[in-house]
């Protein structure tokens, strides 16, 4: 019941308030982007959604035009030089996810889930699978970013995400909810290269 109907009508209205309240903020964002690095504001990538389906996800885009378009961030040799001015003060404080709103409100997430997997990510998906994980809307932020975010190794991630599964509802969301916002204004969790950068960190300081 909360899942299926509460839940999806939470992300309705979040997710349309959200779009009108922060369109100025759109605005300003889209003509900073388009200064500092020509091309399109926004940005679309095939991402897993709910019991597998594929769905276009949307952000702003933060990385220059020649950057490899279906390659995750941890996968790139040097990903630092792909990222734009712009774009790494989008990504430090998460205004290159406020598109996913749109992702929200027609259904494909929901505003509390696990991040959604790029098509190509099947470490993730595979491990996800064992907790349950795949069954359920992706979410713009859930249980795991609040607890790590980039820092945390594809294990440990499906597990927090297996978490979230085994107990949501309206409590657990709030809980993400606040947590998220906590998370954002002390940068936390937010490592360029993600679990790759995080693993070749200790690699060096052990030799």
């Amino acid at each position: 019941m909360y899942e299926k109907i509460v839940k999806r009508w939470i992300d309705i209205v979040l997710s349309c308030l959200g779009m009108i309240l922060l369109s100025w903020l759109y605005l300003i964002l889209i003509a900073a982007i388009k200064i500092d690095d020509p091309g399109p504001a926004f940005f679309s990538q095939k991402r897993v959604g709910k019991d597998g389906v594929c769905f276009q996800l949307h952000k702003f885009r933060s990385m220059k035009m020649s950057t490899p378009h279906d390659v995750p961030t941890h996968l790139l040799k040097d990903p630092d030089s792909y990222i734009t001015r712009v774009g790494r003060f989008l990504r430090k404080s998460s205004l290159d996810e406020l598109p996913q709103l749109w992702d929200i409100f027609v259904g494909h997430m929901s505003v509390i889930g696990p991040r959604p997997a790029l098509w190509n990510q099947y470490d993730l998906l595979e491990e996800r699978e064992r907790y349950g994980a795949n069954g359920i809307r992706p979410g713009l932020t859930g249980w795991a970013q609040i607890h790590g975010r980039d820092e945390l190794e594809i294990e440990e991630k499906a597990q927090l995400d297996g978490y979230y599964v085994a107990h949501m509802g309206l409590g657990m969301d709030i809980r993400c909810f606040f947590g998220t916002i906590v998370s954002v204004l002390k940068h936390e969790g937010v490592v360029e290269g993600g679990t790759g950068a995080m693993a070749a960190d200790r690699e060096k300081a052990c030799k």
